[in-house]
C-alpha cells in the first residue's frame, strides 16, 4: 500500500473530474495532478484514502506532445493551487474538459455525449479573471492557497487576474490585520478592493447594480455568452411565463423579460435579491427571496432557466420543475457531475436532452460552464441553431 511521500513511476491515464488524471500502481488508483494523458511520470503521494491516493507528478519521464512550460512560476507541485492546467497547451485544455464532460455524462447520465468546449469571444488564456480572493499568510503577505490546503503561497503576480487587478499594489503591501482580500473589476471601472461598496456590471444590454462581493461571472464575456445560449435554447415567446431559479442578480431574468416573458426570479442570498430588485425594477420580473426548495410558485409554467451552485439542483427541485410542466428548460451548470446527475433525473421523469453546449469560462483551470437544453418528450420544440450535435447523444 502507498503512503504519503512515497514516490512511484506510473503511466498516466485519462483526465478525471477535479483537475487530475487517473493512474494505477499495483492496482491502486492514483489521482495525479500536473500530468497529462499518456505521460510516464514519477509521482509523489500527497494523500492516501481508502481505495485511492492523490499525488503530484514531480518528474516527467515521457512527456506528452501537449505539454508546455507553465508561464506562472507558482504553477507547480506544492505551489499555488489555482491553475490546474497551465502545463497543457490551449487546445489540450479544451480537449481535457471535453473528455471530462463526456465521462461524467457516460457514468452519471448514462448518455453518450461528445460536445466541444468553446472558447469565449475575445478570450485570451490569461488576464481574464475579474474577481480574485487573495489570502494573507502569517507574514502579512498576500497570496493564494495551495491545492486542498489552507497554506498560503505568497506571490508577486497572478497571471489569470485581470490586468487592472494586477496593477493594484495588493501583493506589494503588508496586511497584518486581515485574512482575506477580495478584489473586483466592474464592467466599466478599474479594479478596487471590496469594502461593502456597490458596483455596476453590464450584460444583455443592461446595467446591474450589485454589492461588490455579490455573485457575478468572473470572465468578462461569460455573462453575455451564457445568456445568449439560454435564449437560443428556450426561444421565448412574448407573453410566456418563466422561472429563473437560483437567479442571482437577475442576468437570465433580464434576458427573458426583454424577450417578452413574465419572469419569477427565485434567489436565497439577500445581497443578490436586493441587486435583482434594484436592477430589474422596470421589467416584468417578480423577485422571491427564498431558497428554491421553499418557493411558492405557480402550478404551471412555460419556461425554466436554472443556474444552481456547484452541488446542482437535486432531485427535489427537478421534480418541482417537472410538476410545473414547462415546454423547455435551460440548465446552466458549473459542475459537469451535478449536471449529468440532474439530467438523468429529468430523463427518468420523461424528459429529452436536446443539446448541451460547454464554454471555457475559466482558462488554465479544469473548470467549465455548460448549458443543457431539455424538453418534455412528445412536445414539439423548434430546433436551436447548431442542434445537429444531438445525434451524438444516445441512451445507454
Amino acid at each position: 500500500m502507498l503512503a504519503e511521500k512515497d514516490r512511484v513511476e506510473v503511466e498516466v491515464g485519462q483526465p478525471a473530474h477535479g483537475g487530475h488524471c487517473v493512474a494505477r500502481h499495483d492496482g491502486q488508483v492514483i489521482f495525479v495532478r500536473h500530468a497529462l494523458p499518456g505521460e510516464r511520470v514519477v509521482v509523489e503521494v500527497t494523500e492516501v484514502h481508502k481505495g485511492y491516493a492523490r499525488a503530484d507528478a514531480v518528474e516527467i519521464i515521457e512527456a506528452s506532445p501537449d505539454r508546455v512550460t507553465p508561464p506562472c512560476p507558482y504553477s507547480h507541485p506544492d505551489g499555488c493551487g489555482g491553475c490546474d492546467l497551465q502545463h497543457a497547451a490551449p487546445n489540450a485544455q479544451l480537449e481535457w474538459k471535453r473528455a471530462v464532460l463526456r465521462e461524467q455524462f457516460q457514468r452519471l447520465a448514462r448518455l453518450e455525449l461528445d460536445v466541444p468546449v468553446e472558447p469565449l469571444p475575445a478570450s485570451g488564456p490569461f488576464g481574464w479573471r475579474t474577481r480574485v480572493r487573495y489570502r494573507v499568510a502569517a507574514s502579512g503577505r498576500a497570496g493564494l492557497l495551495k491545492h486542498r490546503s489552507n497554506e498560503v503561497v505568497p506571490i508577486d503576480r497572478c497571471l489569470i487576474a485581470h490586468p487592472s487587478i494586477q496593477a493594484l499594489d495588493v501583493l506589494e503591501r503588508s496586511w497584518p490585520d486581515v485574512d482575506t482580500i477580495d478584489v473586483v473589476v466592474p464592467s466599466d471601472a478599474p479594479a478596487e478592493i471590496v469594502r461593502n461598496q456597490r458596483i455596476f456590471e453590464r450584460a444583455v444590454g443592461r446595467r446591474f447594480e450589485l454589492e461588490a462581493g455579490g455573485f457575478w461571472q468572473v470572465h468578462p464575456a461569460a455573462a453575455g455568452t451564457l445568456a445568449g445560449c439560454v435564449l437560443d435554447f428556450l426561444r421565448p415567446r412574448k407573453g410566456e411565463r418563466a422561472w429563473d431559479l437560483y437567479g442571482g442578480a437577475g442576468l437570465f431574468s433580464a434576458a427573458l423579460a426583454q424577450a417578452g416573458c413574465e419572469v419569477t426570479l427565485v434567489e436565497s442570498a439577500a445581497e443578490n435579491v436586493e441587486a435583482a430588485r434594484r436592477s430589474l425594477s422596470d421589467l416584468p420580473v417578480r423577485v422571491l427571496g427564498t431558497p428554491v426548495e421553499n418557493a411558492r410558485l405557480t402550478k404551471s409554467i412555460d419556461l425554466v432557466v436554472l443556474d444552481p451552485p456547484r452541488v446542482g439542483a437535486g432531485a427535489r427541485v427537478v421534480r418541482m420543475i417537472n410538476a410545473a410542466a414547462p415546454r423547455a428548460v435551460a440548465y446552466v451548470a458549473c459542475d459537469p457531475a451535478a449536471l449529468a446527475r440532474d439530467v438523468r433525473t429529468f430523463m427518468d421523469l420523461g424528459w429529452e436532452l436536446r443539446q448541451v453546449r460547454a464554454f471555457d469560462c475559466f482558462p488554465q483551470t479544469h473548470h467549465l460552464e455548460a448549458v443543457a437544453h431539455l424538453v418534455r418528450q412528445g412536445v414539439f420544440h423548434a430546433p436551436s441553431e447548431g442542434e445537429g450535435s444531438v445525434s451524438a447523444m444516445t441512451r445507454a
